[in-house]
């Protein structure tokens, strides 16, 4: 069993075919898929495509590259969507300093009010850091008991062993399969396999064999088998153990 723990599959891209994305999934072993939410006028059709279909599993938040979507109000509507609906997590949320244009202040506001709602609910975050890494890790640090993961990680092994001992995993997905990713895959090679999270991060982050391609959750396998090449391990082993990972930070019942 795979569980893909950053996949869009509410995204326009997939409208066309979506049940056959599914299908493809299924066939090789993905059983779960998790959804993270963008911005808040994405949350009901993202629930009902997870609701339309066993093992995906939706969360809710503000992402921060959807600035512009965003209003003051849609953070206590994601209270009340987070009381109601009992989404896994909480996010795609976090820091962008890569795109230009963004309101930095507006982005810390908004990240700020989610950690404080996934700590009352004693619920993840899947965190979106990007060129954001050691602020993300200071601001992460401030909130007692939060778990979750950064997904898409980037940093260093050091950052990653930092994140570890306050309750974060990593996410890792198509930009591990580059060869020129050499300290991504010496993060993946040095720190423990219990840390470490598989993800599409579909439509988006296509794996080198598909570069410029829609990405889809199916190609989930080709991230195990680089995982596996660079610990010396069996694929198997990878996919047991972050399958593990991933149904315990999400709290999602095995099959």
């Amino acid at each position: 069993m795979l569980v893909d723990s950053h996949c869009h599959l509410d995204a326009p891209e997939f409208d066309p075919d979506r049940d056959a994305v599914v299908a493809r999934a299924r066939r090789a072993g993905i059983a779960h898929q998790v959804i993270p939410a963008t911005h808040a006028e994405a949350w009901p059709k993202l629930r009902a495509v997870c609701a339309a279909t066993p093992g995906l599993h939706a969360t809710y938040g503000l992402h921060p590259t959807f600035f512009r979507h965003h209003q003051p109000a849609h953070l206590d509507a994601l209270a009340e969507w987070v009381e109601r609906e009992r989404p896994v997590a909480i996010g795609e949320c976090g820091l962008d300093h890569f795109v230009e244009g963004l309101d930095a202040d507006a982005q810390l506001h908004y990240f700020e009010g989610q950690l404080r709602l996934a700590q009352a609910h004693d619920l993840p975050v899947i965190v979106h850091a990007r060129r954001a890494m050691e602020e993300t890790i200071g601001l992460l640090r401030r909130f007692d008991g939060l778990r979750g993961v950064v997904h898409s990680f980037s940093g260093s092994p050091e950052q990653a062993t930092q994140l570890w001992k306050i309750g974060f995993l990593i996410g890792l997905g198509g930009p591990l399969t580059y060869a020129r990713a050499k300290r991504l895959h010496r993060v993946v090679a040095e720190i423990p396999l219990e840390q470490l999270l598989l993800e599409t991060d579909a439509p988006d982050q296509p794996d080198a064999d598909h570069r410029g391609q829609r990405n889809e959750p199916s190609r989930l396998t080709r991230i195990r088998d680089v995982v596996a090449q660079l610990r010396g391990i069996t694929p198997d082993e990878v996919a047991a153990q972050t399958s593990r990972n991933a149904l315990a930070l999400f709290r999602i019942a095995a099959d």
